[in-house]
């Protein structure tokens, strides 16, 4: 029998402390559902801090989660990388910090997070509301503010359940007037990619997020200068992802595809669960990968090292140009978009770990932007 904690409700006082269970006692209760947690900063929904050496960067800037002698010593480091089951450790970490707030790995943990936001900035244009929706002009938009809209308008179109009422799973609502609406992921074969809700790619629509591989979501109970992040209604545990947002996010680009290994002499076909409308480098030149790691490895690097500094090292014009380029030469047939992709996220959320959504932004919109301008590599070896 599962045990229970006493996880905060959306309407109960925030001044009232007992309400909330000790950050302790909400690691352990997740962990003992599955669900990996790892340390927030007190007072924050960001990660804590990486240790001195790897905040440091050394290596030449290059070090990233994969290489870092702290997560295999037990030291909480690149943020979701080190969540973790094991009760030791977690009594270590809150221990030492025990007013840290709570992360759980999402995609470890077997959760996909649809993510609803409500924050007061200018409301999209009517074509980038429902990525791939096309809105017809009679249908009024009046009164349509937030990710709460959207996605209640995404639900409509489809004759489904609004997940912000789906009283049947998990729901978490944020200081900022948002909800977390968690849901398990029933089919671990298929993974899915976050996202940034209020972004042009790769988006569910307008001002709603996913939460899943490469990211992470603060769990209820945990507590910012604005507020505590509450449970809503009386469910605990996630409910399996509703058959039609699985359709939803695969449509919207948010599954993850297996790359396909070309067998030679023989045409390549698209693997299990991928599009036969994905994209073909042109017949008359073939792709030169080794060329193209040359011009933008040297960018990537510079990535890595704006995470000796907090501010004040450009990160957002490098980060920008090495994904422009680097659509370039997936649009002229040099690179892998998914591969790219991914190991422009890796880097970027290792220089910055505490703008993730931020940085899915910026390199998915710079490989858009990119990858109709093809950089062709003439004269390179």
């Amino acid at each position: 029998m599962t045990r229970t904690i006493p996880v905060p409700r959306e309407g109960e006082h925030h001044g009232n402390a007992a309400a909330v269970a000790p950050p302790h006692a909400v690691a352990s209760w997740c962990a003992a559902q599955g669900w990996p947690v790892h340390p927030l900063s007190p007072g924050r929904k960001t990660p804590v801090g990486n240790c001195p050496d790897c905040s440091a960067a050394k290596g030449g800037g290059r070090h990233e989660a994969a290489d870092c002698p702290c997560l295999s010593a037990g030291r909480p480091c690149h943020g979701f990388h080190a969540a973790t089951t094991d009760q030791g450790l977690i009594d270590r970490w809150w221990g030492a910090t025990p007013a840290a707030g709570v992360g759980v790995a999402c995609a470890p943990a077997g959760l996909v997070v649809i993510d609803i936001d409500a924050h007061q900035v200018s409301v999209a244009d009517r074509a980038h509301l429902l990525p791939g929706i096309v809105i017809p002009e009679q249908v009024r938009l009046d009164g349509l503010a937030s990710g709460f809209d959207t996605l209640a308008l995404l639900a409509a179109f489809r004759g489904e359940q609004d997940p912000a009422r789906d009283e049947s799973t998990l729901r978490v609502r944020t200081p900022s007037g948002g909800l977390h609406v968690w849901y398990r992921n029933p089919d671990p074969e298929t993974r899915y990619r976050c996202s940034t809700g209020s972004g042009r790619n790769t988006a569910l629509a307008w001002q709603v997020d996913v939460r899943a591989e490469g990211g992470y979501i603060v769990a209820p109970g945990t507590r910012t200068p604005q507020g505590v992040y509450r449970a809503e209604g009386s469910a605990r545990q996630p409910a399996e992802l509703p058959e039609w947002l699985r359709r939803e996010l695969r449509r919207t680009g948010h599954v993850i595809e297996p790359s396909v290994t070309p067998v030679p002499g023989l045409p390549e076909q698209p693997g299990a669960g991928q599009r036969l409308t994905a994209v073909v480098p042109p017949a008359r030149r073939s792709g030169r990968p080794a060329a193209a790691h040359q011009v933008i490895d040297p960018l990537i690097g510079v990535v890595a090292e704006c995470a000796a500094a907090r501010e004040g090292t450009g990160f957002t014009e490098k980060l920008n140009r090495a994904a422009y380029t680097a659509g370039g030469l997936v649009g002229a047939g040099h690179l892998e978009h998914a591969a790219i992709r991914d190991r422009l996220v890796r880097v970027a959320n290792y220089a910055r770990p505490w703008q993730q959504s931020r940085n899915e932004k910026i390199v998915d919109d710079a490989l858009a932007v990119g990858s109709v301008r093809p950089l062709h590599l003439e004269g390179r070896p």
